[in-house]
């Protein structure tokens, strides 16, 4: 397939109509200039109703703001209009509620400050009664500093998607002498502001930066998006009440911290506001797409989660295979730690049961982090060493081939971390009557493909785990070169039981296409996110069927 150039926005806008409309400016204007540099965005929709969003620049002062929707490009059938004020208390970001639409159907909107027009953003409404396809991408993992959002640029030029799914991490925390800094300063794209980012200040520029790669802003014109946050929106492995990069009384209290990032995602993002009294961190929604499908989305980090266990705490204790179960049985299945709240769960009992009265063919589970049973091989027995790097480590550092010689799980923030939480899961969707879960995955940085069990070995569905936008994958972050990542990723799915295939070597996007009888899946690479062109390719092909109760996997490619 011949490279893409990324398209600028008003590319995008212009391949829609040829008379798209772009910054309009009046030189004869009094009013202060303003820009709209951080583009459009549509997303939480329900049957009748969406929300659209954009930041206005360039003026302290408030700002009124007029948004239109109309049912063509052109803007020749405006549906629904309106006005609000921005000000600095909301960072001069600007939301708005287009209601009294129509189910099932495709609007552009666009809006206009001080005699400037933005560009033009398409969006979609849930559809409603008979549904004969869907088109869904999964994304996860777009950190700055790691390059270019490659993918989302190729989700803006996918014909197959009406809606996308963003599993979490759509920002990161760090600074730029954290995670990615040495290769941030060889593209050019080191975070703003440098240091970790730790007040509501900095979470805004921190958005701020990420909304002007141009990939994020075709996306987001291009289509709604659903949102599920994980950890780093906040920080890394936050849970109650703290977080693992998290450290007080240096970088103050720690609910200050979260509640400042939470106010700059709602700001910053489509995202419908809460209620009244009800609090930000009550992220999760139910929607249903015709009679296809009901998609729940899971909140796992801020209402219901225990503290992480920290392999680092017991390797001392772990010399021997009975230690190492010991460790499984005695630590990590300890009841009552959670991942989700009595809320979530009694919210996703009641959601996943009308899902199976109305007899909906595909209940799809938004996850932010792997569920699946993964424990670690023998990589040893394989013949796979330490990176050169790392082989002067410690023999007692919890390194991958440690983990493998006693098949401890792979990482303890993921479910495998909480299996007594995974099986209260799994029983309370099974109670509701759903042993068919899709359940879709973000946040490891490689693509997945897994089947389901519960501890009983009852079949529980499958999993799909997309890539990260940007972030690299694991092995190749832990400094295995790619042949032998590739091969470790293949002694994964030789071994692990519920593991069927997975693929660490590679940054893309996961495309779901639903019919009543399948879910053909693709896995979508980009063949760099260094600069700015790239080539498109579908690394694997899979379909998903359904058979009563339960469904699985009838092929590859």
């Amino acid at each position: 397939m011949l490279p893409i150039k990324r398209r600028s926005l008003i590319q995008h806008v212009a391949a829609w109509s040829s008379g798209a409309l772009v910054l309009a400016r009046s030189a004869e204007s009094k009013t202060p200039p303003v820009e709209f540099l951080h583009g459009v965005a549509s997303g939480d929709p329900d049957h009748h109703s969406i929300v659209i969003w954009t930041r206005v620049s360039g003026s302290d002062e408030p700002v009124e703001v007029y948004w239109e929707v109309a049912t063509n490009p052109d803007f020749k059938d405006i549906v629904v209009h309106g006005r609000t004020t921005t000000t600095r208390y909301r960072d001069h970001t600007v939301k708005a509620l287009a209601a009294g639409l129509r189910a099932g159907s495709t609007y552009y909107y666009r809006f206009r400050a001080n005699n400037q027009v933005s560009v033009t953003g398409r969006m979609r409404t849930l559809p409603k009664g008979q549904l004969d396809h869907l088109g869904l991408a999964l994304v996860s993992c777009s950190n700055f500093a790691f390059g270019y959002f490659n993918p989302y640029d190729a989700i803006a030029n996918d014909s197959d998607i009406d809606f996308v799914l963003h599993l979490g991490d759509y920002i990161y925390e760090y600074g730029r002498n954290g995670w990615g800094g040495d290769t941030a300063s060889k593209l050019g794209r080191e975070h703003e502001p440098p240091h970790e980012i730790v007040t509501l200040s900095d979470y805004r520029q921190r958005h701020a930066q990420y909304k002007t790669d141009l990939g994020s802003q075709a996306m987001h014109a291009a289509h709604p998006i659903l949102l599920v946050w994980d950890d780093h929106e906040s920080t890394n492995n936050p849970w109650l009440n703290g977080a693992q990069n998290h450290q007080e009384p240096s970088e103050g209290l720690w609910r200050d911290r979260r509640d400042a990032a939470l106010r700059a995602y709602y700001e910053w993002m489509p995202l419908r506001e809460p209620e009244i009294d009800e609090p930000r961190e009550k992220l999760w929604r139910h929607f249903q797409f015709g009679t296809l499908a009901t998609l729940t989305t899971l909140e796992t980090r801020h209402t219901g989660r225990a503290k992480q266990i920290d392999y680092r705490d017991h390797i001392e204790n772990i010399h021997t295979q009975t230690d190492a179960e010991w460790f499984k049985d005695e630590i990590l299945a300890k009841p009552n730690r959670t991942m989700l709240s009595q809320e979530m769960e009694s919210f996703l009992a009641i959601k996943v049961k009308e899902s199976v009265e109305e007899q909906i063919p595909w209940r799809l589970i938004g996850n932010p982090v792997p569920i699946a049973n993964m424990p670690v091989p023998n990589l040893a027995e394989h013949g796979i060493e330490l990176p050169n790097q790392q082989a002067a480590v410690d023999s007692a550092n919890p390194n991958l081939l440690w983990k493998g010689r006693f098949n401890l799980p792979f990482y303890l923030d993921t479910w495998d971390g909480y299996p007594w939480a995974r099986e209260r899961f799994y029983n309370l969707c099974a109670a509701s009557g759903a042993t068919d879960l899709i359940v879709l995955t973000g946040d490891s940085h490689s693509f997945w493909s897994n089947t389901l069990q519960d501890g009983a070995k009852r079949q529980m569905g499958v999993e799909i785990g997309t890539a990260g936008v940007s972030s690299p994958g694991d092995f190749i972050e832990q400094g295995f070169d790619p042949h032998t990542a590739a091969r470790i990723d293949q002694i994964f799915a030789e071994e692990i039981e519920e593991v069927r295939w997975t693929d660490n070597l590679h940054q893309g996007y996961v495309k779901l296409r639903l019919s009543e009888k399948a879910i053909q899946t693709s896995y979508i690479a980009v063949s760099t996110v260094s600069e700015p062109a790239y080539k498109v390719l579908s690394i694997r092909e899979e379909r998903i069927t359904k058979k009563g109760s339960s469904v699985g996997f009838v092929d590859a490619q």
